[in-house]
């Protein structure tokens, strides 16, 4: 079993694969971890959101007006 090439081939695989797996999810935790302590600070105020709110409804519009004048 030891002597077998493609057992060594497959054992140097997996743990490469393994290596790089596990440095994923770390680098995937770190960010998830990140983004959930940036929520709280990322609340926007209401002034801000309304200005959102209507620079959407003229972007609707004017796709509107775009679609209708066809």
């Amino acid at each position: 079993m030891f002597q077998k090439t493609d057992f060594w081939i497959g054992l140097a695989v997996g743990a490469v694969a393994g290596i790089f797996g596990y440095r994923f999810m770390q680098e995937r935790e770190a960010q998830l971890a990140a983004m959930q302590q940036a929520a709280p600070a990322a609340e926007l105020p209401i002034a801000e959101l309304q200005r959102q709110k209507e620079e959407l409804e003229d972007l609707i519009a004017a796709q509107e007006a775009k679609k209708a004048s066809k």
